[in-house]
């Protein structure tokens, strides 16, 4: 009995000592818009042929614990008001910075420890500099990519000087990572896009499993077809992405999130309100 007494209680003492899991926030962020003035320019099939479109150029903050990571850094702020080009097949535009954003919902720039990319393309990596004591964690294919000679189609290795030229801490992710090391935020390799791209799962409480799509389709029609940009490196590996998305999303139950499509980002809450 004494025996079976210590036993139960050194369990309820473990237990009552034990760490909570750090909670998981996400919010999304206004990180530009992109105006498609022809929309087939996103397909390999002559698809969308006299479409238009703008799309959203989203990026997220996603905090565990005490932790803040960005999830891509959006547009230049050098196209700050910059106006929409009427006929430019593609013209960007950026409303907000976003370390803007982040003073308004409390967090200090310098809070921001680590940056993770989807992909190295100028809307994807435009605001990072504004962070350069944070960790950067990109595909170990696509930072190869940022040092050849030319440069890859989108690619604008002067937005990551920091880390390119200046030594400031650096990730070469290949395959998937777990970036706090309890499931909770995992960077997944899909490439096809470009040779090193990524996509985002964040486990959330609430909400549950959300995918953060990067750039494996730019819009939801993408994944209804099949539809692969000719500006993508690999056809293959592209198509290969957007099936284990599709899968992962069905199989966890979560919400895929298309971040260049206005309504796939709208499944989240509305900035500055976030998902739990």
């Amino acid at each position: 009995m004494l025996r079976n007494f210590i036993f139960a209680a050194a369990i309820a003492t473990t237990a009552g000592t034990a760490t909570a899991a750090p909670q998981v926030e996400l919010w999304r962020l206004d990180c530009g818009r992109i105006a498609v003035g022809d929309l087939s320019v996103f397909s390999d099939t002559f698809a969308y042929a006299g479409e238009k479109r703008t799309l959203t150029d989203s990026c997220y903050v996603v905090r565990h614990g005490n932790d803040y990571m960005l999830w891509d850094t959006g547009l230049p702020a050098a196209l700050l008001g910059k106006p929409l080009a009427a006929n430019d097949v593609l013209a960007p535009t950026l409303d907000r910075t976003v370390p803007d954003q982040l003073r308004e919902i409390a967090i200090k720039p310098e809070a921001i420890s680590l940056i993770g990319i989807s992909h190295y393309h100028f809307d994807h990596v435009g605001q990072s500099a504004s962070f350069p004591k944070a960790r950067l964690m990109i595909g170990r294919a696509d930072l190869e990519a940022l040092k050849s000679k030319p440069v890859p189609f989108g690619a604008e290795p002067s937005l990551l000087a920091p880390w390119l030229s200046s030594g400031a801490p650096l990730d070469a992710v290949e395959g998937d990572k777990d970036v706090f090391g309890d499931g909770s935020v995992v960077m997944l390799s899909t490439p096809g896009h470009t040779p090193g791209s990524h996509a985002l799962l964040v486990r959330l409480a609430e909400k549950g499993p959300v995918l953060l799509s990067g750039d494996v389709a730019h819009f939801e029609k993408q994944f209804e077809t099949g539809g692969v940009p000719p500006f993508n490196t690999n056809r293959a590996d592209s198509l290969a992405s957007m099936t284990r998305l599709q899968s992962m999303a069905r199989a966890l139950g979560a919400t895929l999130i298309v971040q260049h499509d206005a309504d796939d980002v709208a499944k989240l809450p509305t900035f500055p309100a976030s998902a739990k």
